[in-house]
């Protein structure tokens, strides 16, 4: 099994701030800020999970994951607006002396008149948001899990090819991007060039992307830089893209036996994730590109159901087996025409 991507080191944030959260998060989930006080830059966010803090307003502390986003939905704001001043003032001091990010009212449900005050008191930001609670903590959940989602660098020329994403990988001077280039000219779209961001997103979805430097510029040796986004229009970009197959690229060497048949399906690891990998030989005058498009039509076929070496393989074995049944020689039936009689059509 291939384990040049296992070398590669995976970097990942230690945290995310408030004021950044609220920055990129705030209008995609229609939070308000109700808290007058400025957001502190202290304010940091550690943990990608978010949390309902009931126990903790009802006074048990010892479990509580303070450092995580507050989320209080219906059922924690009806606990507090039920309960006499005295004890709801307790509740709420006792909960903001722990130092939590940030705290987040779902439904825009009102609050009582402490909750602001004391908030205010200990330089906690509140934010509230219509959204409904299960469905908020579901959108924040998987924009935090793109922050903190462990990422690696990897060199190579990443593509969107019918749908699929190719990421040519090789040694320096191979020929990814002349190839990503000619796939872009025939209608595909390029995601990234030389420098590629690979994101893992849950257990096993690989997403890669480009550099913000970078984006979608790109060097031919010969040629010198150029942008692929000015020079054939916003048709021939994406700016993410799943990582679907690897194709690796590497000089046609006459003593190497290469896959022949395509049962032999090789995986490729990145940060644990098992991804389809095909090493593929070049040479001059071999035409990758179109190779390359057969590579991601075939992907399609198998992600459908349809794998082509399989079912020749599958003829094949019934093909010896009527033969032995019938005595008939193996030369005289694969030389069997596919078709009976030609019908006078002689095109």
């Amino acid at each position: 099994m291939p384990d040049r991507f296992e070398k590669l080191k995976e970097v990942k944030k230690k945290f995310i701030t408030v004021e950044f959260f609220f920055k990129a998060a705030g209008e995609r989930f229609k939070l308000e800020q109700i808290t007058k006080l400025d957001i502190p830059k202290r304010k940091k966010i550690f943990d990608k999970n978010l949390h309902r803090p009931g126990l903790a307003l009802a006074g048990y502390v010892e479990l509580f994951t303070y450092q995580r986003i507050q989320v209080l939905g219906n059922t924690e704001i009806k606990y507090l607006t039920q309960l006499n001043k005295k004890k709801r003032i307790d509740s709420l001091m006792r909960f903001f002396s722990f130092n939590v990010p940030c705290v987040i009212i779902t439904n825009d449900n009102p609050l009582p008149v402490e909750f602001i005050h004391i908030a205010q008191k200990f330089k906690i930001p509140v934010f509230k948001t219509p959204y409904p609670t299960t469905r908020f903590i579901y959108l924040v959940s998987d924009f935090l899990d793109d922050q903190f989602a462990p990422q690696i660098v990897i060199h190579g020329s990443f593509v969107d090819v019918y749908g699929i994403g190719v990421l040519f990988c090789g040694k320096s001077g191979i020929g990814k991007s002349e190839i990503a280039l000619d796939l872009v000219e025939r209608g595909h779209r390029l995601v990234a060039d030389d420098v590629v961001l690979v994101s893992k997103k849950g257990e096993s979805v690989l997403m890669g992307s480009g550099t913000e430097f970078v984006q979608h510029f790109m060097e031919i040796r010969g040629l010198g830089i150029i942008d692929i986004r000015k020079v054939f229009g916003i048709r021939a970009i994406r700016f993410q893209k799943r990582v679907e197959v690897i194709v690796e690229l590497e000089h046609w060497d006459p003593g190497k036996v290469y896959e022949r048949t395509g049962l032999n399906t090789v995986k490729g690891n990145i940060m644990g994730v098992e991804i389809e990998m095909i090493r593929l030989p070049i040479f001059p005058g071999k035409n990758i590109t179109v190779i390359s498009e057969v590579i991601a039509l075939n992907y399609l076929c198998k992600h459908y159901g349809y794998d082509a070496a399989k079912v020749f393989a599958e003829n094949l074995k019934k093909k010896i087996r009527l033969n032995k049944k019938s005595g008939k020689g193996e030369t005289s039936a694969s030389l069997r025409r596919a078709i009976e009689y030609f019908e006078h059509d002689f095109e």
